[in-house]
């Protein structure tokens, strides 16, 4: 048995332990999200197929397995969903205008020697291709402070059911407040971190602030943080009204 076995096993026996029957849900949720992104992979190498389309109905696919598989269908994932795919819709509209304009498609040119025996001649958008990693990579965060939102919400609500749509939009928006600096922290984290290795080669290269700026492969992966970080900031005031107004018109009726 390989390192990565006993690693899957021990994560397994642990998001059991803890998580109970949603941990194991939640482990074979992994499974399902890389089959999801296996097949956006196979659509995405057929130049008729629009890379963003096939990230979009990705996206459903990876929003339904994380929220409906995962905790059922009931009022707070669906409104999780809704927030999560309006937050994604204008996402894919400015990330794919953004990545035009900022020109950081394809290979930069620290990539070449890695490339030099490939071609390039593959026949995909690359631009359509680059907007399509960053919502990709952004679209984990932004599914788990919707559903953080909601849950809490629901939680307030069902504590204290006198609350108005606007008491309960505003709590909505401090908890989101609470999440929102602990998330974009996770995220220039692991940005730091998976490109320690590129940050010091920058430095052993002797590259300027300016050149580190304008390199193609640092300024891709600063604009999925930016964008990440947009999406969370945007989804907490969608998820916080969009919950507040049906747990209100929910107790008029």
């Amino acid at each position: 048995m390989n390192v990565i076995m006993v690693l899957a096993a021990i994560l397994f026996v642990l998001m059991a332990l803890v998580g109970g029957s949603k941990g194991v849900r939640s482990f074979f949720a992994l499974f399902l999200n890389f089959g999801v992104l296996v097949f956006m992979l196979f659509f995405m190498t057929n130049p008729d197929v629009n890379p963003v389309i096939v990230t979009f109905f990705a996206s459903i696919l990876v929003c339904c397995i994380g929220l409906f598989f995962i905790n059922d269908v009931n009022s707070k994932t669906v409104i999780a969903f809704v927030s999560t795919m309006i937050v994604i819709s204008v996402l894919l509209f400015f990330i794919v205008k953004l990545s035009d304009g900022m020109m950081i498609q394809g290979f930069g040119e620290e990539e070449t020697e890695s490339l030099s025996g490939l071609s390039l001649y593959v026949g995909v958008d690359f631009v359509k291709v680059g907007a399509s990693v960053v919502i990709i990579s952004t679209i984990g965060a932004i599914l788990d402070v919707a559903i953080s939102i909601t849950s809490s919400m629901q939680e307030m609500h069902r504590r204290n059911p006198r609350l108005q749509r606007d008491e309960l939009a505003a709590a909505g928006m401090d908890v989101g407040r609470d999440i929102l600096g602990t998330d974009t922290n996770t995220l220039f984290f692991a940005f730091f971190g998976g490109y320690l290795a590129l940050l010091i080669w920058f430095k052993d290269l002797h590259y300027s602030v300016g050149e580190i700026i304008n390199a193609k492969v640092f300024s891709s992966e600063v604009l999925l943080v930016f964008s990440a970080g947009i999406g969370v900031a945007l989804v907490i005031p969608v998820a916080s009204w969009l919950s507040a107004a049906y747990l209100v018109r929910k107790r008029a009726s």
